[in-house]
C-alpha cells in the first residue's frame, strides 16, 4: 500500500536532431570516426521528469517504451550517476521518461534523455553547473549529447561533440519515414569500414550545405544534404532505398538518411508539402510510420519544476 508523499520533481524536454550533412574519416586507433557533421534539432522530443526518491529508478512510457532499457546501461541512468558523482551529492531519483524521438532511428532519442537527465537532475539537486560544465558531462556520455543540449543547428567535429553553432535563417520542415527495427550504430560504422574506409583526412563540414542554411535557402540546402554512411545503412536495410525514392517522387527538395538511420528525412517545401510527402510514404507502405517535424528548435529545457503531491509507486519510494 502506497501513502501520500510530497515530493519535488523537474520535468526537461530535449530535441532529437536530423544530420543535415555526415562527413566519416577513416577509424582511428582508438576505434572512432573522426566527423564533421551539421547537426539540426527538430520539433520530436524526449521529456524527462526527475523526481526526489531514496534510490534511483527508471521508467518509460511513449512510442517504442517497450524497446528502450530501463537497467544501467540506460543513459538518462548513467547521466544522473555521472552527475552525482561529479558533484558528490546522493543519486536518489527517480526518472520517467516520455519517449517522443524513434528508438534507434539515428535521431539521437537516448541522447536527448541524457542531457534532459543532466539538467533535470541539476535542477532538482540544486547542483548549480554551469552550461559548460554540463557540456563537459554530457560529452562523458556520448557524442550526440552536448547537441541535445545545445540544440538549434550546430557544426559537429571530432567525435560530433565538439560544438560549433552555425547560422540558420528560416525554418525548415521535414518528412520523415520510420522503421521499427532500428539499425545498430557500430554496425553502420563497420558496414561502412567494410564499403567505403573513409578518407585519412580529418572531414571537413559541408560549405555549401553551411551556405544554404545561412542564405535560408530550401532548395540548395536539399540539393546539399549528404551523409557518408547512407551506403552502409544501405547495406544493412535495402528496403531504404524505396523510401528515398518515394519521397523523391513526392516531390521532396531533398532526401537523407540521418546518421547511422534507419529514419529517412524529407526536406518539404512548406508545412503543408511535408504531410504530402508522408502521406505517399505511407500510402506506398514504405514506412512502418511517419512523423512531420519542423527546425531548428532550442535544446534541452526546463519545463516545469513542482511540488508533486500524488503517491509514489513501490518502485519510485
Amino acid at each position: 500500500m502506497t501513502t501520500s508523499t510530497t515530493a519535488r520533481e523537474v520535468r526537461v524536454r530535449a530535441p532529437g536532431k536530423i544530420n543535415l550533412a555526415l562527413a566519416v574519416g577513416r577509424r582511428q586507433d582508438d576505434g572512432y570516426h573522426p566527423l564533421a557533421t551539421v547537426f539540426q534539432a527538430v520539433s520530436a522530443y524526449e521529456e524527462v521528469t526527475a523526481r526526489e526518491a531514496e534510490t534511483t529508478s527508471l521508467s518509460v512510457s511513449g512510442e517504442q517504451a517497450d524497446l528502450v532499457p530501463t537497467d544501467a546501461s540506460n543513459l538518462a541512468l548513467r547521466a544522473a550517476h555521472l552527475l552525482a558523482e561529479a558533484t558528490g551529492v546522493d543519486p536518489g531519483v527517480h526518472l520517467h521518461l516520455d519517449k517522443g524521438v524513434p528508438v534507434a532511428g539515428g535521431m539521437a532519442g537516448g541522447s536527448a534523455d541524457a542531457a534532459a537527465a543532466l539538467l533535470a537532475c541539476d535542477a532538482l539537486w540544486g547542483t548549480g553547473l554551469s552550461r559548460e560544465q554540463l557540456h563537459e558531462l554530457a560529452a562523458e556520455l556520448g557524442s550526440d549529447v552536448p547537441f541535445a543540449l545545445l540544440g538549434q543547428t550546430a557544426v559537429g567535429r571530432g567525435r560530433g561533440d565538439l560544438l560549433t553553432p552555425a547560422l540558420s535563417r528560416g525554418e525548415y520542415h521535414w518528412a520523415l519515414g520510420l522503421r521499427t527495427s532500428g539499425l545498430s550504430t557500430p554496425q553502420v560504422f563497420g558496414a561502412f569500414d567494410e564499403l567505403i574506409g573513409g578518407s585519412e583526412e580529418d572531414p571537413e563540414p559541408d560549405r555549401a550545405l553551411l551556405q544554404a542554411l545561412s542564405a535560408g535557402d530550401p532548395v540548395a540546402l536539399g540539393q546539399a544534404l549528404t551523409n557518408d554512411l547512407q551506403a552502409a545503412a544501405l547495406e544493412l536495410a535495402p528496403q531504404l532505398a524505396e523510401t528515398l525514392a518515394v519521397a523523391e517522387d513526392a516531390g521532396a527538395l531533398g532526401v537523407v538518411v540521418s546518421g547511422s538511420g534507419p529514419t529517412v528525412a524529407a526536406l518539404a517545401r512548406s508545412g503543408q508539402h511535408s504531410l504530402a510527402i508522408a502521406a505517399a510514404m505511407t500510402a506506398s507502405g514504405v514506412a512502418d510510420g511517419v512523423r512531420t517535424v519542423s527546425g531548428p528548435v532550442t535544446g534541452a529545457r526546463l519545463v516545469t519544476r513542482t511540488a508533486a503531491r500524488e503517491p509514489l509507486s513501490q518502485d519510485e519510494r
